[in-house]
């Protein structure tokens, strides 16, 4: 391993519990790492843009967010125009999705004037940023997605899911561990293994092998019923777009970002960004197991072109002509195989209460 980087005072922190009660699990980890208040990432980064750790779909191009609008817009149409309506954002990031997304659905009569627009976001800078993009749309800030009032709701949740924290399990010769993190002889923090369990964990499978190793995020069933709880009482659909796995195999996903690059997990404690795959058939699960219609997954490739990506692109290369290799690499970069087409996967949830309207654009 490459020299480490200094411990922050997060990692210290967390160094003096785990030498008080021992070593702890992959979400408790992640959830101080990211949660914080005081030195938790979402609480005190700047995580978006070249000055950030990533970057997500709406800041490679406006074409996202566009596609992301015409979708909502079609959507509200699909379920008779409710007046009013609210309009939900998890983790908007700059605002740039979000301001994209109303470009296009004011042009359709009726969807401004009905629109209640509320952003879930925790971070203070990251608030301002989104203000400023959204100039004179009003909108209102919430910590939680439950501070949102009841009504006819579309919800937007883009690269949410997987900042939630998961726990990590590992099947060893004589049956499976859980992945813990503890210290090293320099009191830095390491993963190690706990002892063995006493019966398998409910996400492993029967031909996992030696060296299996199983993910699975404790928040995710109460996330999705918070939404399936909000739908339930109201029509409305959730759009969920978020890399992960659709094939149910068994691997480590769980990675950090620092300023672009990946990095040793434990390292930059509080200053990388934390992600780990979404497990979307246990998503679809949990949302069918809470009443709620589910459509796709479907790669975001296939989302993206059903939506008519291209055809986006080559009007927009016609009107600028000297743009044309920037929106070409842009376009690839959101759709390509060996770019975000691939690994990122969409689906939607649907209220019970919606009119008899088939399934969303797209999926």
């Amino acid at each position: 391993m490459p020299e480490r980087a200094p411990p922050t005072g997060l990692e210290a922190r967390l160094a003096r519990m785990i030498t008080e009660c021992g070593p702890i699990s992959i979400d408790a980890f992640m959830g101080q790492a990211l949660y914080d208040p005081q030195a938790g990432y979402y609480a005190t980064q700047q995580p978006l843009g070249s000055r950030g750790d990533f970057t997500t779909s709406p800041e490679i191009s406006q074409i996202f967010g566009e596609l992301i609008g015409l979708w909502v817009a079609q959507s509200w149409l699909d379920i008779g125009s409710p007046s009013p309506f609210h309009l939900i954002e998890l983790g908007p990031g700059r605002g740039t999705l979000m301001a994209d997304m109303l470009r296009v659905c004011q042009r359709v009569p009726g969807f401004m004037a009905a629109l209640h627009l509320h952003l879930i976001e925790t971070n203070p800078p990251l608030k301002e940023a989104q203000r400023a993009a959204l100039g004179v749309i009003p909108a209102h800030w919430h910590n939680t997605l439950n501070d949102v009032p009841d009504g006819d709701t579309f919800i937007i949740a883009n690269e949410f899911f997987d900042c939630l924290p998961v726990r990590q399990y590992v099947r060893g010769e004589q049956g499976w561990h859980e992945k813990l993190v503890g210290l090293d002889a320099e009191e830095r923090l390491t993963f190690g293994l706990g002892p063995v369990l006493s019966e398998p964990p409910a996400c492993a499978q029967p031909d996992d092998g030696v060296g299996a190793v199983r993910e699975v995020a404790p928040g995710l069933p109460s996330l999705v019923e918070t939404i399936a709880k909000r739908l339930r009482t109201a029509s409305g659909r959730a759009l969920i777009i978020d890399y992960g796995d659709v094939s149910g195999q068994a691997g480590d996903s769980f990675q950090a970002l620092y300023r672009h690059q990946k990095i040793y997990a434990l390292d930059h404690v509080g200053e990388a960004d934390l992600t780990a795959h979404v497990d979307f058939a246990a998503l679809i699960s949990v949302a069918n197991a809470c009443g709620l219609g589910t459509s796709g997954p479907v790669s975001q490739r296939q989302f993206l072109q059903s939506l008519g990506i291209e055809a986006r692109r080559d009007a927009l290369i016609h009107a600028n002509p000297h743009c044309e290799s920037d929106l070409t690499e842009s376009v690839e970069r959101l759709i390509g195989e060996a770019h975000m087409g691939r690994l990122f996967h969409v689906v939607a949830l649907e209220s019970p209460l919606n009119a008899a309207a088939g399934p969303p654009i797209g999926l």
